[in-house]
């Protein structure tokens, strides 16, 4: 089996640029590297995706919409890569959903807990990487190229926060963020050997160092 990592976070807290940093050195240390994010990575995924990014919803019904893209992430993706002996770095998990939905939405988190579940069949990763960051702070980095530039990142334009009018859930209120950011760092305490929490307002360079420092232990003889 391989190793699933996963990086969560909130908005512009650098998740995309770190993933694709860890893909790289991944790579270059020759391992076999699957990248996906979420929602999307299989057509029903991006097609729920754009369903996401249309308009409100209704909390219950968002649940249900990330969790039945994630299944279909699990099933056709994810499950058969780690089979295959793949690392796997995700782009968020069933952590977003916990922070988002549950934290930021008010949904009972056991309720949020056994959808998530039923959806991934109980598959826990590795390693959660958590790039920690004040939401004022994050919410004015939109967009940020310059960093994936600083380390030498090129992502493809499907992967790369586009420029414009920021999504749906970049527009809820400050408090909503606050409360994800607190559900996160409560996630993060209650498992502390799996998670790895980051400053995320520190240099990207050295950021992507402190991930691949902690993903080496994981992949050690």
């Amino acid at each position: 089996m391989g190793i699933f990592v996963v990086f969560e976070g909130g908005e512009a807290s650098g998740k995309t640029t770190q993933c694709e940093a860890l893909r790289q050195r991944a790579c270059s240390a020759g391992l076999a590297v699957t990248s996906v994010r979420e929602p999307g990575g299989t057509s029903a995924a991006e097609g729920i995706r754009q369903l996401l990014k249309r308009g409100d919803r209704e909390p219950l019904s968002e649940l249900f919409l990330f969790s039945a893209a994630r299944a279909s992430l699990m099933a056709s993706v994810v499950r058969p890569a780690l089979e295959r002996g793949d690392t796997v770095i995700s782009d968020r998990y069933i952590y977003s959903t916990l922070a988002y939905q549950g934290y930021g939405r008010g949904i009972d988190l056991e309720t949020v807990r056994r959808v998530n579940a039923i959806a991934t069949q109980g598959l826990a990763p590795e390693l959660v990487v958590l790039l920690d960051l004040a939401p004022e702070c994050g919410l004015q980095r939109l967009p940020r190229p310059e960093v994936n530039e600083q380390l030498g990142l090129d992502l493809s334009p499907e992967r790369e926060r586009p420029a414009g009018p920021p999504d749906r859930i970049e527009q809820d209120s400050r408090e909503f963020h606050r409360r994800v950011r607190e559900g996160y760092v409560d996630l993060a305490r209650s498992d502390p050997e799996r998670w790895l929490v980051l400053d995320a307002s520190a240099p990207a360079a050295k950021l992507s160092d402190l991930v691949w420092d902690r993903v080496s232990e994981l992949i050690a003889p």
